[in-house]
């Protein structure tokens, strides 16, 4: 019984790092929580996939995303904003109170929880939600399939709206490779941070601490210029990103997959309303702050970090701007999430099928 159980954990780390090399080469978001959460629903749909991924692991991949987002969290960014932070923080605000609001009501759809659909359709910080969600009572599953047809809409539109209506054209610029430090000052930095954050969240007992604790560390480390440019190893990134997909994906029963398809076309339609919602904060945010429209289009658009900041720089927009805003609203809402799912309430924990 023993060496099935092993071999059903080298089937799902050998598909997982075959797809997860082939969704990089597509430019696909976190290739390795997409690649483990399919890889993994489909060997729980055909009875092949380990029975749970054990929560100690769960709890380091946390850990290792928490720290991922803390490191955008850098001065030279954040002063960027010192101008305008007020007008910034409202408009953020209402970011996320629109798809909260659109999420609630996709909560309203049978069989997803009010806390379930504002979890799935949060903008921002997809693979954080997706990681924190089980933890507050949500269904992962569904978080893990909504927040990924967000991010793959809003990536696949936001190139074409920035050059149709705002204009912009491409160029082969990027910047400077500045190089980092070498890889045993980021390993360093990773378990620093890991280790004290997830310490006092646990001596504190802070709902989703796994990652809150080491994001705060991180971003505190940042602030500070004690972080020596360290960014968390990229293979340990992946894995962790897989070891969420793996989470919610070796969950998966017939039953949950037709509920979770059912789900998508609401969703969309909800992402939609969303993202043209985005677009009229963006458009109010210009007259407050003298940004152009185009950079505030891509400030306050849902999600999409990276492919946000490729658009801008390859644009010739404030790419500063474009990042301060959008890591404002993902530090913003993963440390508000926690709260809203108290206020939710833990009725909002979907059944296991």
């Amino acid at each position: 019984m023993r060496s099935r159980g092993w071999a059903r954990w080298a089937l799902l780390v050998a598909l997982t790092a075959v797809v997860t090399g082939g969704m990089a080469l597509l430019d696909v978001p976190s290739p390795g929580l997409f690649a483990g959460l399919v890889v993994a629903t489909v060997l729980a749909l055909v009875g092949w996939a380990p029975k749970q991924v054990a929560p100690s692991a769960t709890t380091a991949a946390q850990a290792v995303i928490g720290v991922v987002i803390g490191v955008l969290a850098q001065p030279s960014t954040l002063t960027q904003l010192a101008a305008d932070w007020l007008p910034v923080l409202l408009v953020s605000v209402a970011t996320l109170g629109v798809s909260m609001a659109a999420g609630l009501l996709l909560g309203l759809r049978p069989g997803v929880t009010p806390l379930t659909g504002m979890l799935a359709l949060t903008a921002g910080g997809a693979s954080g939600l997706v990681a924190v969600s089980r933890d507050l009572g949500a269904d992962d599953r569904v978080v893990a399939v909504v927040q990924y047809l967000r991010v793959g809409l809003v990536t696949a539109t936001m190139p074409i709206v920035a050059a149709l209506v705002f204009g912009a054209s491409g160029s082969t610029t990027s910047g400077p490779d500045t190089g980092g430090p070498a890889w045993y000052v980021d390993l360093g930095f990773l378990v620093v941070c890991a280790g004290v954050g997830l310490t006092l969240t646990h001596l504190a007992r802070v709902p989703a601490g796994g990652l809150l604790g080491p994001m705060a560390v991180a971003i505190a480390l940042n602030l500070t210029g004690w972080s020596f440019g360290a960014t968390p190893p990229t293979l340990i990134v992946e894995v962790a990103y897989a070891v969420i997909g793996w989470q919610a994906g070796v969950r998966f029963t017939r039953e949950s997959l037709r509920m979770v398809l059912g789900v998508l076309p609401l969703a969309a339609a909800l992402i939609a309303a969303v993202i043209v919602a985005c677009a009229g904060l963006g458009l109010l945010l210009t007259g407050l702050t003298g940004a152009t429209p185009l950079e505030t289009y891509l400030a306050t658009t849902p999600g999409g970090i990276y492919a946000v900041l490729a658009t801008a720089v390859s644009s010739g927009a404030n790419a500063t701007f474009v990042v301060a805003v959008q890591v404002l609203r993902l530090i913003l809402m993963l440390l508000v999430a926690p709260l809203l799912a108290r206020l939710v309430g833990r009725r909002g924990r979907a059944p296991e099928p």
